[in-house]
């Protein structure tokens, strides 16, 4: 017998390759690893011959060996006859060809039956490096062995053996089916299966488990091998979350009914009920009282966390009673007092009222006008905060978006105004105050309502800064031009502000009132576009929910056409996940956002009125126009032709 076929002897598999990894030569086992006749093994790299999951190892283990004279070792696997993959322990060593001068690389599988622990090296180096852990069971001993892996993972069980028994034991009861099927799974992989793990220590843990049948060496034994990753960490996380997004939900839905319900008060008895029912569950107040302006004096109502003979301290008092309530109701300016002391301090007089023992030196007030600066007093309310709350700063503007509602309710009320009349003061009055002085910006905005039958719709803008500097603008359309619109447009309007101040970007703002919308089942759909843009560098960032696309006006008078990703119409599909996209406004240019009736009319199509538009807006910066001058330009254009629809124009400059 040749030395070479010395070398092929015996049941393991051994093959002889030449320096680059070609197969000279190969014994039977080896041909049926690789599996295919030997024949067709001749000639063929052996890698190229290797599972593909495998192909990378073998051929570095093949060129470690060709390119030194030090023996290399890998563990490879190959198909087995029962359909689980063997793994092997494989060395390669060079030597001299027998036949010839030359060198060649002779490997084959080493017997590791004495040492099956050298085969498993690989998978819980693997598993450690993937931060997951590993356990091997052994069919005919129902036993179950952990091996390792990240030490976290391997420090949640007590044993480093353990019967089955044992640790089904440990499985939750709903969860011990899913792991006798993973154990009795087919040799391939199975897929990730999700089991609670009752720990000695740290309670129940959220596993998951997939599983893969391995034999160990040519001739050697059976095992199942589990992958483990812990998901407690992460479950708690998507909990944290889904119950965050369920009381954001709860409360942008709570938001929406109270402005919907201040804007559909027909009596102030009705708007009493609202505030008195509604404004300290909305904002987790102790109490709540509120006032209303007679002939100049404060008729007083409370809830019941102010008792009337508290309030009758402050029932009937003059607007000019050198107190707190009366000076907010009086200069339309709202009125923050974190405690008992500094009450007193700004209103020495205060102190003679009975009520202002009762609080506590860190209770706190805040005292809202429904009317702002100028305007003719009509009320306010205030709200007693208990021990240790502090209202943010979102809170109390949002506080002063529904006062402003509250007021717009009341005089629609005292002035008992038909209904077109009343609706129009609803329309009109539910448009924001844009914010002033805003570093490198200009920001202006016009509505007009429509031309034929009711004067009143659903169109709306908004413009706010977000608590990162960056400014939020938003311009929409409820369907319809009814009062009903117009209240479904204040619901929106005010949904979107609360959500914006917990919501990251745009989209995240239209996905959260979609779906708000959607569970309310609102009976009217809004399309909306809303933008962020950073007032240092320009960064616009942008979503629309079904809306008109945005137009981009620049200096030298050109314009272009910005269609923004997003998705649907608000209110309509459930589970709508919105897209967006970010760009650049260059200084001395202009975005304009506007509804559908300024470019479209019975003789106006689409196209037609954003070019229109859009050459109006880019003429108007290339004569050195600032916003409001631009928004007049387009809005006056728009009112002059075909102009059946409510029209809104918002324009930003970055100056």
């Amino acid at each position: 017998m040749d030395a070479s076929a010395e070398l092929l002897r015996g049941a393991d598999p051994a093959a002889l390759l030449t320096l680059d990894g070609v197969i000279s030569g190969l014994n039977a086992a080896m041909a049926t690893a690789l599996g295919r006749p030997a024949e067709q093994c001749l000639g063929r790299g052996f890698g190229d011959l290797c599972p593909a999951s495998q192909r990378m190892s073998a051929e570095s283990l093949v060129v470690q060996a060709a390119r030194t004279t030090t023996v290399a070792m890998r563990v490879l696997e190959f198909p087995g006859r029962g359909g689980a993959p063997v793994a092997c322990l494989i060395e390669a060593r060079q030597m001299k060809d027998p036949a010839g001068d030359g060198q060649l690389v002779w490997v084959h599988a080493l017997d590791a039956r004495n040492d099956l622990a050298s085969l498993l090296i690989p998978f819980r180096m693997a598993t450690e490096a993937a931060d997951l852990g590993l356990w091997m069971y052994s069919p005919h001993e129902h036993r179950l062995e952990w091996l390792g892996g990240l030490p976290a993972l391997v420090a949640l069980y007590s044993d480093s053996a353990a019967p089955l028994s044992r640790v089904m034991s440990a499985v939750h009861p709903d969860d011990r089916e899913a792991l006798r099927q993973l154990l009795r799974s087919a040799p391939a992989q199975s897929s990730w299966v999700r089991l609670r793990y009752l720990t000695q220590h740290e309670g129940w843990h959220q596993l998951t488990v997939q599983t893969r049948r391995i034999q160990l060496g040519y001739g050697g034994p059976e095992r199942i091998f589990g992958v483990v990753r812990d998901d407690t960490k992460q479950e708690k996380r998507k909990k944290k979350a889904q119950a965050a997004l369920a009381a954001e939900r709860r409360r942008a839905k709570e938001i929406a009914e109270f402005s919907s319900a201040l804007i559909t008060a027909a009596t102030e008895q009705e708007l009493q009920q609202v505030v008195l029912t509604r404004l300290a569950a909305t904002f987790a107040a102790a109490g709540v009282l509120f006032a209303l302006v007679d002939e100049g004096r404060l008729r007083v109502s409370t809830d019941a966390g102010i008792t009337m003979w508290e309030a009758e301290a402050l029932h009937g008092i003059s607007l000019d009673y050198p107190s707190a309530l009366p000076e907010a109701i009086r200069t339309g300016r709202p009125q923050f007092i974190p405690d008992r002391e500094d009450y007193i301090r700004r209103w020495p007089h205060g102190a003679l009222l009975p009520w202002l023992a009762r609080l506590g030196f860190d209770y706190a007030l805040s005292i809202t006008p429904l009317s702002e600066t100028g305007n003719q007093p009509l009320g306010g309310w205030m709200v007693v905060y208990g021990s240790g709350y502090r209202p943010s700063l979102d809170e109390q503007t949002l506080m002063g978006t529904l006062a402003d509602l509250a007021g717009q309710a009341l005089r629609r009320i005292r002035l008992q105004q038909a209904r077109v009349e009343l609706a129009t003061a609803l329309q009109q009055t539910m448009l924001p105050t844009l914010p002033e002085h805003l570093a490198g910006l200009e920001v202006a905005a016009r509505y007009r309502p429509s031309r034929d039958g009711l004067d009143i719709g659903g169109d709306w803008y908004d413009a706010f800064v977000m608590p990162d500097g960056a400014v939020a603008l938003e311009i929409g359309d409820v369907q319809g031009h009814d009062v009903d619109a117009a209240a479904a447009m204040g619901q929106v309007r005010a949904s979107m502000r609360g959500i914006a101040a917990h919501a990251p970007d745009p989209a995240a703002v239209l996905t959260r009132t979609n779906e708000l919308l959607v569970t309310m089942g609102a009976a009217r759909f809004a399309s909306c576009t809303m933008l962020h843009i950073d007032p240092r560098d320009g960064r616009v960032t942008g979503a629309s929910a079904g809306h008109v696309p945005v137009l981009c006006a620049h200096r030298d008078g050109s314009h272009d056409v910005r269609e923004l990703p997003g998705g649907p119409v608000l209110g309509v599909v459930p589970d709508t996940e919105y897209r967006e996209e970010t760009f650049t406004l260059d200084k001395d240019s202009a975005l304009v956002m506007i509804t559908d009736g300024v470019v479209e009319g019975p003789g106006l199509t689409l196209e037609a009125g954003l070019q229109r538009a859009g050459t109006l807006a880019g003429a108007a910066l290339h004569d050195g126009l600032n916003a409001e001058a631009t928004a007049d330009r387009i809005l006056d254009a728009a009112v002059a032709v075909d102009h059946l629809d409510d029209v809104a124009v918002l324009v930003i400059r970055r100056t």
